[in-house]
């Protein structure tokens, strides 16, 4: 495995652990169709939250968090749409997330940005 999926996966992990410990629970983690892929599939009460999950090593191209730009936002509102199409539960509001991770001497810097778009 590539070092770049090692720190994607622990980077994962890691958030995963971070929005349990703040009252989310996962639904479902690398959910994949046609479209793409979402990293984190979580409900906050009765909010659907898609959580794209970032995790950087440097800040060599950008942050974790420049890394989420317009195409990638849209491109999560089309998966949440076809998410709540395949799962048929009902949720009063959807929300997109995202937890952006940088590693640095072996500890992770988590920032939390809920509602992005």
């Amino acid at each position: 495995m590539a070092a770049k999926d090692e720190l994607g996966r622990a980077g994962e992990e890691v958030a995963v652990k971070f929005l349990q410990a703040h009252g989310m629970r996962v639904l479902e983690r690398n959910w994949r169709c046609r479209d793409g892929e979402i990293d984190v599939v979580a409900c906050e009460g009765r909010a659907l939250v898609v959580v794209e999950v970032k995790t950087r090593s440097g800040r060599s191209h950008g942050t974790a968090m420049e890394a989420v730009g317009p195409a990638k936002l849209a491109r999560l509102r089309r998966l949440a749409g076809r998410w709540l199409a395949d799962d048929h539960r009902q949720f009063d509001s959807v929300r997109i997330d995202v937890v952006a991770l940088e590693r640095s001497a072996g500890d992770f810097s988590i920032r939390h940005e809920r509602g992005v778009s």
